[in-house]
């Protein structure tokens, strides 16, 4: 084999070996294991000093020193921000154009989306560059299940199916994992776009069964409960489906944190 036959070859192995099933170039993220242990706190002084591998905590407050500190500390790192409501205090609340902006959220200072909108997809794609400009290892996109609330506008579920996978194939094209979080009635569309999934409450609700497609895959499911008057029986059943529960305040502001395990 001459010089030139043997160049080409070898750039064609690592053309081949570079892609993917559909010749797109394979990115490598964080891909959390089913067995992994997790904290999640969005309020308040990170706690630095908590037995678990991931930390998910918020990507505007947390500066790049913390996110760095953590990994020195043998952490993977989880930017929270919300993708499907709009937020009046963030950094980059200018950019949403007021034709977005939708009903106020029960409960929340927060007003939902119109996720149909394109304008919302460079926003959101500022958001994940900043969590990969910042060190964190993925992102935890919330409220992407506005299709079943009453937001003012009139959303469809696939509206919502193909945001959410918007959200994904971005997060990957940046290096980043993504979690799915809650959307449990578009679970077996999503499954395959999301490296692991975080519910709240899924023990009170009695949704925690619809996270077996996460679990067959060897995808971890954390789920948070915020009630904890049963919580042997809680840990029993999460152990036995393979869910990592953890009861937490409500506040997420880390005041406390009990794991079943």
């Amino acid at each position: 084999m001459n010089l030139r036959a043997f160049v080409l070859f070898l750039l064609f192995g690592l053309f081949m070996g570079g892609c993917g099933k559909n010749g797109e170039n394979e990115q490598i993220w964080f891909k959390p294991k089913k067995n992994a242990s997790w904290n999640w706190q969005l309020n308040g002084s990170i706690k630095m000093d908590i037995d678990a591998d991931i930390y998910i905590i918020d990507l505007f407050d947390t500066p790049k020193e913390l996110v760095s500190k953590l990994h020195k500390n043998g952490k993977k790192v989880i930017a929270y921000f919300s993708a499907g409501s709009y937020e009046s205090w963030r950094e980059d609340a200018q950019l949403f154009p007021k034709e977005v902006l939708g009903d106020k959220m029960d409960g929340w200072d927060e007003r939902w989306l119109d996720i149909s909108n394109p304008k919302l997809h460079n926003i959101m794609s500022k958001r994940i560059k900043l969590a990969k400009e910042k060190g964190f290892d993925g992102v935890e996109a919330d409220n992407v299940d506005g299709y079943k609330n009453k937001t003012g506008f009139k959303l469809k579920a696939k509206d919502q199916l193909s945001y959410n996978i918007f959200l994904s194939n971005e997060a990957h094209k940046n290096g980043l994992s993504i979690a799915l979080k809650n959307d449990i009635d578009q679970i077996k569309e999503l499954e395959s776009y999301f490296d692991f999934a975080i519910n709240e409450q899924c023990h009170e609700f009695n949704e925690c069964d619809i996270y077996k497609i996460f679990i067959s895959s060897n995808k971890p499911v954390f789920n948070a409960e915020y009630k904890y008057d049963n919580m042997k029986e809680i840990c029993k059943q999460s152990a036995k489906l393979g869910i990592d529960t953890l009861f937490l305040p409500l506040e997420l502001d880390g005041s406390f944190r009990k794991e079943c395990n």
